[in-house]
Parts: structure tokens; sequence; C-alpha cells
């Protein structure tokens, strides 16, 4: 055996036993450096051929214990020692063909196939600007996009009453990142009344104040996607390992998490260990903790560990000072009455607004027409009759999914669970109430139910919400939103 490499190896082990302790958090270090020399010592390096490392194992079994638990200290190790791009093949000796050394892999249906098992540059799902997730946590930071926008800085957020208890503790949070009793900070409103802006702001007045910190800002969405796909290329280590590194964790709508329920497990165990080991969490949803369905409890009383904080619809005051800013950072002042009429106008969204006032000024641009409070208005009018949207079942099914984070297959089942037997005699109630449909048609729609079953069930929302607030809450946003 090439002596380099027997050399280089051993300082790849030495490596890896020192970093044993950073590796598994509240365990027994010399239980943990036993259970590493009993496996490793018989593990020898084989070759190192262009970057190509065979490592001889004993069994099948000891290349996916080492693949399961040590992968991502190996690969620390490995790139440490021998630079980026290494590839890791293994010889199993285990019924080996005398004189032959076969390197083994396993696609996911457990057949050999002639490509190396690498060390890949990132788990699939993960952005591209996501560099090296396959390192342990404690050993070094990672270098990644925080995917956070310059715009949405505490500069540019405009307070008012409806947010001032909010950005006050976002502030704090930004001076002192998981050293707050506000950990997590989990801001939840209606759509478009800043709750991204807000937590985009704490991640960049972090990376400001602290630019060695890991911030990292994502979707709900994207982190089911990234979870699936770990999931699905057996990396569920590395994906934990990753997302256990970050300092700062601001996830945007977690509702979202409804219904999945191991991406909900995974959530569960990086939320725990980023929040034992003093990181900053911020969550935003649609919903309060206690609202959303379809979730952990164990998940919803994490959620309720920090500081939860409603951000209202801004007073027609704060709307005005927001369309001020927003204008302005574009070069664009207008009159007061036309500030005036649309603050009046934006009573729930000021983010489609500011999208009317730019069709407007490229209106008035194009037809070289003079900007006014006339043309403001019409163009408003046919922009609102454009998207008027018919109120139908589908639509009412859409909107309380939506409302409530399900799927429209769950509305339309048997279930008889809570979850989605009250989201179901909502949308009966609502289609009941702003159609013309008849019980059998509605029905129909409902996949296929009595029309007793939605006669019932419209008589129990209609005496239910007289009695329970939660109810009589579902009634009132469902309302809003449908109407709208």
């Amino acid at each position: 055996m090439d002596e380099n490499l027997m050399m280089i190896w051993q300082k790849c082990l030495q490596f890896m036993r020192d970093n044993l302790n950073a590796a598994e958090d509240n365990s027994d270090l010399k239980k943990l450096e036993k259970s590493f020399d009993m496996l490793f010592d018989k593990v020898q390096p084989l070759s190192l051929v262009d970057n190509n490392l065979t490592l001889i194992v004993p069994s099948d079994f000891y290349k996916e214990y080492i693949e399961d638990n040590y992968l991502s200290l190996l690969s620390a190790a490995l790139k440490k020692n021998l630079g980026k791009g290494v590839k890791l093949w293994y010889s199993v000796m285990e019924n080996r063909p005398t004189g032959e050394e076969k390197p083994v892999t396993m696609n996911m249906k457990g057949k050999s196939v002639p490509t190396p098992k690498m060390q890949e540059t990132m788990p699939q799902g993960f952005s591209a600007n996501i560099v090296n997730p396959f390192v342990v946590p404690g050993i070094r930071k990672v270098n990644i996009d925080s995917n956070l926008k310059s715009d949405y800085s505490f500069d540019n957020y405009i307070e008012g009453e409806s947010n001032k208890f909010a950005a006050t503790v976002a502030r704090s949070i930004a001076k002192r990142p998981g050293a707050t009793a506000f950990n997590p900070l989990f801001l939840h409103g209606g759509y478009g009344v800043g709750k991204t802006h807000l937590g985009q702001a704490v991640g960049l007045e972090v990376k400001s104040q602290f630019p060695d910190k890991v911030v990292l800002y994502l979707s709900s969405e994207k982190f089911i996607q990234q979870f699936i796909s770990a999931a699905k290329a057996h990396k569920q280590t590395e994906f934990a390992n990753f997302y256990q590194m970050v300092d700062v964790l601001i996830i945007d709508d977690i509702q979202f998490l409804s219904g999945k329920s191991a991406t909900q497990d995974s959530f569960f165990h990086i939320f725990d260990h980023l929040h034992q080991n003093g990181k900053q969490i911020i969550l935003t949803s649609d919903k309060a903790p206690a609202d959303i369905m379809d979730i952990q409890e164990r998940i919803v009383s994490r959620f309720k560990w920090g500081l939860s904080a409603e951000i209202k619809s801004p007073d027609l005051s704060t709307r005005r000072q927001i369309i001020v800013d927003k204008l302005s950072r574009d070069g664009i002042v207008l009159p007061g009455d036309m500030l005036d009429f649309l603050a009046a106008e934006a009573k729930t969204n000021v983010r489609e607004l500011i999208g009317v006032i730019n069709s407007v000024i490229a209106y008035s641009t194009v037809y070289k027409t003079d900007l006014s409070l006339e043309l403001l208005k019409d163009t408003i009018s046919k922009i609102a009759a454009n998207q008027k949207k018919v109120i139908n079942i589908p639509y009412i099914q859409e909107v309380v999914c939506d409302y409530f984070g399900i799927k429209k297959e769950q509305l339309l089942s048997k279930t008889r669970k809570r979850e989605i037997a009250l989201p179901r005699q909502l949308a009966m109630y609502f289609s009941k109430e702003l159609t013309n449909a008849t019980f059998t048609k509605i029905g129909e729609e409902m996949g296929g139910k009595d029309h007793s079953t939605v006669m019932y069930a419209c008589d129990t929302i209609k005496d239910v919400s007289k009695i329970d607030k939660e109810v009589k809450k579902y009634v009132k946003d469902l309302a809003e939103r449908i109407k709208k």
C-alpha cells in the first residue's frame, strides 16, 4: 500500500476523531471514540487515482453505516486533506471474486451500478447558491446565499399602530439574535401586510452587524421541496446537518407544512437543535399558531415558546406613508389628492396598489397623457373589473383550502377528522350563502355528498358561529377573502 496514501488516511481519521464531539451533541465522547475505532479499524484505503479514493470495506453493512452516520464528517476530512472534488469508491470484500476489485454503489433499488459513489456538492433540491452542505455542525461555516432582498431593510419598513409592536421586537432580535426571549418570533397576519419584509429586515441587520453569522431565508414550499429531494436521495442526514449550521433561520408561510407529516418531523428536530443551541428562528404565517390545521401539537407548542406577534392591515395614515415611501424609491412623486385616493383604496394590500400605480404611470408615459386623479380612478376601476372573479363553488373551495392549508382532495374526501370536516362544512355554508346552487348541486360538487349533509353543515356553521369564537373568526375571514 502507498505509504503516502496511508499517511493521508491517518490524518483523515485523526481529523474525524477530533471532531466527533462536535458532530454528536450530548453524547459520551469515550463511547463515540470506541464505536468510531471499531468501525474504521476495518476500513483501509486501497488507492487514490485522479482524485478517486477507493476504500476497502468488509461488507455492504460497513459501507451503508459509513454513508448513514459518517458521510458528512468523512467529507470534511477528505476536503481538508485532499482538497475539493474527491470521488469516493467502495471496494466490498464480501463475495468479491478473487483478484478483482469491485467498486460498489447502490441506486435507489439496491442494484449495483458502474458509477462511483461520490461526494456531491449539495443534496438534490438545494439552491445552486448553497455551497457544500456536507459539513458537520461545529467544524466550519458554510458559504450560502441568504436569499435576502436589500429593499427589505428596517430603513424601508414603515411603522404604524398595526405593526409597531412586531417591528420593535424584530429590531431587538436583530441586535441579539438567539439571545432574547423572542425565540422563535412567529409573525402572523393577512396577505401583503409586511410579514416577509420584517422577517428579512432582521436577517439583513444581523448580516450587517454580525458578518460571520449564517442567515438563511426561504419559503416553506422550498423547504418542503428540499426535504423531499433529500429523502428520495437518502440524504436526510445531510439535509438536517445543513440546516443545523444556520444561525438565523427565516421561513415564510410556515402554515404550508400542514399535512406534511414527514417534513414536520424533520422540521421539529431542526427546530429543537437550533433553539437548544441559541440560534434564532423567525417564522411567518397567515394564521396564528393555534389556527394552523393538521400540524403536530409538539410543533405548535414550540411556535408558542417565544413570541407570537400579529401584524394587522395598516391604517389610513400608515398606508399613505407606505405608498409615498415605495414611490419615492422609484423617483415618483404624486400630488396629495392622488395619494389620499390610493391610501383609501388600499385597505388591505398596498402591494397590489403599487402595481396599479406603475400601470398608470406606464400608460401616461406611452400615451403622453398627464397623470391625473381621473386617470388613476379610471385605471383602477378597469383593472378591478378585469380582475373580478366569479364566485362559484370551485372558487369557494379554492379559497377555503388555501386558508386552512389543505388539499382539495382532502376537502372532498370522506374523512371526518375535524381539521378537514370543519373546512368542508364552511365550504358548503359559503356555497349556499354566496351562490344560487341547490343543496343537491353543492353536495355533488363537494365529493358526492347527500343534500341532507349539506343542509346539516349549513345549519351547524350558522349555530356554532354564534357561540364559538374560533368558528366565528373563520366565517369572518373567509367571507372577506371570498368576496375580495
